[in-house]
């Protein structure tokens, strides 16, 4: 067998084009995805709460508004509403003025600081963003006001000697930006990865597996009528959901070390997101064949961006925005970073969930029983008519 013959086999051919196929899909879906980060910042919305009644409170809170870059602003919330909407990932930052800033600042007192409030248990980008915004917010405010300081501090140039070290060290410390965060995470890449590599590990399962699975549906198709062999398909699934489920908690358990109240949550929920993304993917599969894997791989590529863990819905493009209000990874990995780190429901996302899987389960329901492929009954029916032409 010559070498030209050798890739002219339909293994050969499906190996260069899928090679070709998956480098093009992947750049081509990841690179523009991630090119929203910085560029998108600006469309995070945070929130400016200004307690305070002095003159200094509301020159900071305009100032903030002019140099954070962010286009949505809100200054008519209280703090416990900003912290609320915080918490819900409706805000991205809270900035407090508390009510005793400006009577601090004139006083030189330490206690005159801004609390600049996070929410870490979400996309990772976003943190990082903000945690180096506020850097820098803080810089420019304490050299603001340390040089206010000095200025009221010269004013009294015929000051004691002994006060002079007292005096210089409260022109220093002026201002203190105060970094306040919530729902703080372990330490960690695993831990902040977490939620989307138990989604991922999930999907990717139920993607091949669906692929298997329908693919012995239809060798099987002449042996069982096309209602019982797709319930034995959905129990398969069921069986491989409740055995993965118990595999990839155990690993969790093993590298993370979670809480171990949470223990049958993950598994639950690492069961529920294995059915609803078998029957996601699985739509493609039974509509197309082994070209429905082609199409899942793209779509499970999108959603790697679109699944909240990077990017939040604020930042994406409009395709990726778009996907996320129909991935079922979406809601997996917010409904994870509720259930791990948060102080929320995580119901909310499970439900969404639940609700993806319910529709996709209806899909397949449909295809199947519109499908012409050749089942038992169809093939005994044909086999009575034969023998009544022969007869």
């Amino acid at each position: 067998m010559k070498y030209i013959q050798f890739l002219k086999t339909k293994g050969a051919i499906a190996a260069i084009f899928m090679g070709i196929f998956y480098a093009i899909a992947m750049l081509g879906i990841f690179l523009p995805g991630y090119a929203a980060i910085p560029g998108n910042v600006d469309k995070l919305s945070i929130a400016i709460v200004n307690d305070d009644g002095g003159k200094y409170g509301a020159e900071v809170a305009e100032q903030l508004k002019e140099k954070l870059p962010f286009k949505d602003i809100q200054t008519d919330l209280t703090n416990k509403q900003a912290l609320k909407e915080l918490k819900e990932k409706n805000l991205s930052l809270v900035v407090h003025i508390p009510t005793t800033f400006s009577n601090n600042l004139q006083k030189g007192e330490t206690s005159s600081s801004i609390d600049f409030t996070l929410n870490e248990a979400g996309a990772s980008s976003v943190t990082s963003t903000i945690k180096s915004v506020i850097t820098k917010v803080n810089d420019q405010l304490s050299a603001q006001f340390s040089k206010q300081t000095a200025q009221s501090v010269l004013m009294n140039i015929n000051v004691p000697k002994g006060q002079a070290a007292e005096l210089s060290k409260k022109i220093e410390t002026a201002y203190v930006g105060h970094v306040v965060t919530v729902n703080e995470m372990p330490t960690g890449m695993n831990n902040q990865n977490l939620p989307m590599f138990l989604a991922m590990a999930g999907y990717v399962g139920a993607m091949i597996g669906g692929m298997q699975l329908v693919e012995a549906y239809r060798t099987c198709s002449q042996k069982a009528s096309k209602t019982r062999l797709f319930i034995y398909v959905q129990l398969t699934a069921v069986l491989i959901a409740v055995l993965s489920s118990l595999a990839g908690t155990g690993i969790v358990y093993l590298v993370n070390e979670p809480s171990g109240d949470l223990f049958f949550s993950i598994v639950g929920h690492q069961f529920i997101q294995y059915m609803v993304f078998f029957n996601f993917t699985a739509i493609f599969v039974f509509l197309f064949g082994e070209i429905g894997m082609m199409i899942n791989i793209p779509i499970l590529l999108i959603q790697t961006i679109s699944n909240g863990a990077v990017l939040n819905r604020d930042m994406m493009f409009a395709p990726y925005e778009w996907m996320s209000h129909i991935s079922p990874m979406y809601y997996s990995v917010q409904a994870y970073f509720a259930k791990l780190y948060g102080n929320i429901s995580a119901a909310p996302n499970m439900w969404s969930m639940v609700a993806v899987g319910a529709v996709a389960l209806l899909i397949n329901i449909i295809i199947v029983s519109f499908h012409q492929s050749k089942s038992v009954d169809e093939t005994q029916l044909q086999s009575k008519v034969a023998m009544e032409k022969i007869q």
